[in-house]
């Protein structure tokens, strides 16, 4: 916790705008566990918006507003952040890796292991004009 603060400091000094240093003192602020399952979204006034995966995360995390309220107090100081808001943010896709993507678009008959089947398959869907 000492060098993050450390590094708020050095974000301070640099006269970033105060959502920057909001959304950078989040991860601080929740921990790693919570902040690689949300994101901090916006800083509205002195209301932080955090987005979360779903419903059941928004539940638990209101519950805890408190304690992680204290926390951004303790990093950036009063009167920045007053309230933070939980929001169930938009899924967003893993990334892919470029063979996955390939083969996704590729013949979905060379995913049939067995060569006799995957031939017939091949055969059956020249007959129906697939």
């Amino acid at each position: 916790m000492e060098r993050a603060a450390g590094l708020l400091t050095r974000l301070k000094s640099r006269n970033l705008p105060v959502e920057d240093l909001a959304k950078a003192a989040w991860p601080m602020a929740a921990g790693k566990r919570l902040a690689d399952r949300t994101r901090a979204a916006s800083l509205v006034r002195t209301t932080l918006v955090v987005e979360v995966e779903d419903v059941v995360w928004r539940q638990q995390l209101t519950s805890l507003r408190g304690q992680i309220l204290a926390n951004l107090h303790r990093v950036m100081g009063p009167g920045i952040v007053s309230d933070i808001e939980f929001r169930v943010g938009t899924p967003r896709r893993p990334p892919q890796r470029a063979e996955s993507a390939a083969a996704a678009s590729g013949d979905e008959a060379d995913r049939i292991a067995d060569p006799i089947l995957r031939r017939i398959y091949r055969q059956s869907r020249t007959r129906t004009g697939a």
